[in-house]
Formats: C-alpha cells, structure tokens, sequence
C-alpha cells in the first residue's frame, strides 16, 4: 500500500504535464491565429484606402500602421515546436522544417511594417502606397509558402 501512493502521485503528475504539453501547444496556435486576426484587422482599412474603396484617413492610415509595426514582431514566437500540426491551424510544417527562411521572411514582414509605419506618419498616401504593397508581398509570399490553403 506504500507504494501505491507514491506511484499513483507519479502517475498524475505525468499526466498532468502531458495535459500542460498539449494546452501549451493549443495556446500558441490560438495565441498566432489572433496576433494574424489582428494583423488583418489592422491592414484591411488601410488597404481599402490604397485602392480607394474608402476615403483617406491619415489618422486611421497612421494609428494602424502603427500598429501593425507593434503586431509585426508578435507572431513568430507562437511559431514553436509541437504546433505544426493538429488543433487549428493552416500553418504547413515547411514553416518548421524551414525555421530560419521562415524566420527571414517573417523578419521582412516586420521590416516592412516599420516602413509603412514611417510612411503613415508622413500623412502623404502617395507614400503609403508602395509601403503598404511591399507589405502586401511580404505577406503574400509568407502564405504562399507556409500557410495551407
């Protein structure tokens, strides 16, 4: 009877940390799904002013170009090892397999949100233009190469 206690605190304590492992694993999914929402959030107004599907609102353009120069350095840490598949997520495990190009071209997409951000506080959208396309590409091609369809 001795023995059966210590080995039944073992017990749950391994299965305590393997319930911990798997709730960490679906926290950093839910944790880059919602910095990404975010991101997107704060890129859609914008875009529509660039095409012109809504009026110019240099206010606007600047606060979420800020904000998306913040949102820019968030997603890469919820990119760890364990969540490239399984619970909800689009990511393919080229992002894992490929760290360090997908680290370059999440680093880019934070380059160019800084630049857009520099651009928005000009208030000039003849500048916020191609800042926000080389944003554009640099998401693009992030998708293109790391996110499933």
């Amino acid at each position: 009877m001795k023995l059966a206690l210590p080995a039944a605190a073992v017990i749950l304590a391994l299965s305590t940390a393997a319930a911990f492992a798997a709730s960490k694993e679906e926290e950093a999914i839910k944790y880059r799904k919602a910095v990404m929402t975010t991101i997107a959030w704060n890129f859609g107004p914008i875009g529509a002013m660039v095409k012109g599907e809504r009026p110019f609102d240099k206010n606007l353009a600047m606060r979420n170009a800020d904000r998306l120069e913040a949102l820019g350095k968030m997603p890469l840490e919820g990119f760890v090892p364990g969540t490239e598949s399984g619970g909800d997520t689009k990511v393919k495990a080229e992002a894992f397999l490929e760290m360090d190009k997908f680290r370059t071209a999440m680093e880019k997409m934070q380059s160019e949100t800084t630049k857009l951000a520099v651009a928005a506080r000009s208030g000039n959208l003849d500048q916020i233009k191609p800042a926000f396309g080389d944003v554009a590409k640099a998401c693009k091609s992030c998708h293109d190469n790391y996110r499933a369809k």
